[in-house]
């Protein structure tokens, strides 16, 4: 059966099909959509840790540009540091103001320079009385002293620099021997508290 505009009536005829082909091609622009949403997202991602990372680089390359010519300062630091040691309170006292004038120039001059050393990040640190730390240190001799815990820096050959957060170069240090172990007394008291079986010590090198 027809309708007077010539299209059949029969609930049993096909219908039409052109929906199919139009709803898979919504389906397709929607994964087209979200693939590209996906890739632009990463791509904004990998920009921004790029950019932080450009940052980042760019911070560490103004802070440590310094560092191999401060390294090469130190031994003017060292010269002016032991000249001045050398130097006694006895002798201060009875020299000449020519001599003690030469001898405050050499003063000033050395709080100059650590001064100026300072305001590019470099910093000198004395580790005289700290628990040796390889990072920081470099151990140049043990130092028989049952007084102080074993471990300790007693004796400070030359000391060490920093720059920013990274060292410059390590302390030369003189580290104590047959002390006892230096230990956290709160770890040993929370040990005790718990219950816990004091562990053994390893002796081996």
């Amino acid at each position: 059966m027809t309708d007077p505009n010539g299209r059949s009536t029969d609930p049993q005829a096909p219908t039409d099909v052109s929906a199919e082909p139009a709803a898979d091609a919504v389906a397709a622009l929607a994964k087209e959509a979200a693939d590209t949403k996906d890739r632009l997202l990463r791509t904004l991602a990998e920009m921004e840790n790029l950019r932080r990372r450009t940052e980042r680089e760019a911070a560490d390359a103004r802070q440590y540009a310094v560092a191999s010519f401060a390294r090469d300062l130190l031994g003017v630091a060292d010269n002016m540091q032991r000249a001045l040691a050398t130097l006694s309170a006895d002798f201060r006292d009875q020299a000449d103001p020519v001599v003690k004038s030469h001898i405050e120039g050499v003063e000033l001059t050395e709080r100059e320079l650590v001064k100026v050393m300072e305001k590019h990040g470099i910093k000198r640190f004395d580790p005289q009385g700290q628990k040796f730390d390889p990072n920081l240190h470099q151990a140049m001799l043990e130092v028989p002293d049952p007084s102080v815990p074993s471990g300790t820096v007693v004796q400070v050959m030359q000391p060490g620099y920093m720059i920013a957060e990274r060292v410059l170069r390590p302390a030369l240090v003189g580290v104590s021997k047959g002390g006892p172990r230096a230990a956290s007394a709160d770890a040993a008291a929370n040990e005790n508290s718990a219950g816990a079986q004091p562990s053994s010590v390893d002796t081996r090198a």
